[in-house]
């Protein structure tokens, strides 16, 4: 499915944040000439190199495997072509980024690194990346977005009969093992495609021993965070979701085992696995959601304040607050420009999609108590503090449209596929061989 533009731009925040942006900076340096032409639109070697910089930085990083050279060349050669090709359907439509919200996106990415707009931008030269290109890639996520919204999203419906359906439907499972929900934690120790007897053993010799450091009593996310070879955000943890939507083989290794404990090693196509059960949910059981209760600070921009401004001004209040010269109550009431600010800034307990993205996915990164950098929204500057966190049961009306929201997205990434399958069909492209 498409990604929001601030998703999309963030492998090259990552890589900023990281010090590692050498495949950007270098990949122009590359001889340039056509690839690929997109009705008559060139895509270039340099924009193709960059991509796949781009992409090699990040899994070398989380030490993750790499496709064959011309086995990545090609998926993400077809990637550009149907970005390019949507973004000329954009164009005839009249899709447009206006520079406020290329500015947003902008001021937002450079927040979320940790740096005023005037460092990031300097980081971006520093590697190569001028502003105006970087922005200009921004400007085509937020059209793609637009032309997301108009061609897919606006159009998928879900009826209430169809939810009550679903509903029916998952409540006649209850007795399927496979209707029961499951989070399991996955820690992989990888092959290559086609391994000998010999990397196979050294493998399972390795899980093995992973194993029992786990039965010993160190940390499964800790191993996860230092040898896993698949994703290792949140420790490895897949999410909760019914059983079925897991391997058939995660399911049988897990089957029996309490929340807390680790399977033996299981084979698959990826290498060995060491699997972790962090819940376990009966189907049908009573649905909670995770709430947060947070407080802010919010400075707006104005002639009289920049938002460069306002981001070292709540620098300068969070100093004070871990020096503990003012709590951030008295910091809310004395500075905020909210209405929370009577209460200190509390803005009671919010359930997930109650704010902006940019504000929300940093609330989400915080422990209890912590004190965010300050952040910038589409309203203005925030300093933020998680109070505190539960989870609260659901109702029923909330049921029903938590699996309508399901039902929702399921049908817009279908809808999605065939409408970028039906784009490219429609559009002439030529692939020309490389150099």
């Amino acid at each position: 499915m498409k990604l929001h533009f601030l998703a999309a731009v963030a492998a090259t925040v990552a890589l900023l944040a990281s010090g590692s942006g050498a495949a950007l900076a270098q990949s122009g340096q590359a001889g340039d000439f056509i690839v690929a032409l997109v009705n008559s639109e060139p895509i270039t070697n340099a924009e193709l190199q960059a991509q796949i910089g781009q992409i090699t930085e990040q899994r070398t990083q989380q030490r993750l495997p790499l496709p064959p050279l011309n086995e990545l060349r090609t998926l993400v050669l077809e990637r550009l072509v149907n970005e390019r090709a949507q973004l000329q359907l954009a164009r005839d439509l009249g899709l447009r980024a206006d520079s406020a919200a290329i500015d947003q996106a902008e001021a937002n990415l450079a927040a979320q690194n940790q740096l005023d707009l005037p460092q990031f931008r300097q980081s971006l030269a520093q590697r190569g990346i001028t502003p105006s290109a970087f922005r200009e890639q921004i400007r085509d996520q937020i059209v793609l977005g637009k032309l997301h919204e108009r061609e897919v999203e606006s159009r998928v419906r879900v009826t209430d009969a169809e939810v009550e359906n679903a509903l029916a439907a998952r409540q006649a499972a209850n007795a399927d093992p496979l209707a029961q929900e499951i989070n399991l934690a996955n820690l992989l120790v990888a092959l290559p495609e086609n391994p000998t007897p010999v990397q196979v053993t050294q493998a399972q010799v390795q899980a093995q021993q992973l194993l029992a450091r786990v039965r010993a009593g160190e940390k499964f996310e800790a191993l996860v965070k230092e040898f896993s070879a698949a994703d290792r955000a949140n420790g490895g943890q897949l999410g909760l979701r019914r059983a079925d939507r897991y391997p058939l083989l995660f399911v049988n290794a897990t089957q029996a085992l309490a929340m807390g404990q680790v399977s033996e090693p299981v084979r698959s196509d990826a290498g060995i696995h060491l699997l972790l059960v962090v819940e376990r949910r009966a189907g049908g059981a009573a649905q909670t959601v995770a709430q947060t209760r947070a407080r802010h600070i919010l400075l707006r921009s104005s002639p009289q304040l920049s938002q460069t401004q306002a981001v070292a001004r709540l620098g300068e209040v969070r100093a004070s607050i871990m020096r503990g010269t003012t709590s951030f109550e008295a910091a809310a009431r004395e500075f905020s420009q909210d209405g929370s600010a009577s209460q200190g800034g509390d803005l009671g307990w919010a359930s997930p999609g109650m704010f902006v993205p940019e504000f929300e996915s940093v609330m989400d990164r915080l422990k209890e108590r912590e004190i965010s950098q300050p952040l910038v929204s589409r309203f203005g500057v925030h300093l933020l503090q998680v109070m505190e966190r539960r989870s609260v049961e659901l109702t029923p009306t909330q049921v029903r449209e938590r699996l309508r929201a399901e039902l929702r997205a399921q049908r817009t990434e279908e809808a999605y596929a065939s409408w970028e399958r039906d784009i490219r069909s429609r559009a002439f492209v030529e692939i020309r061989e490389p150099r």
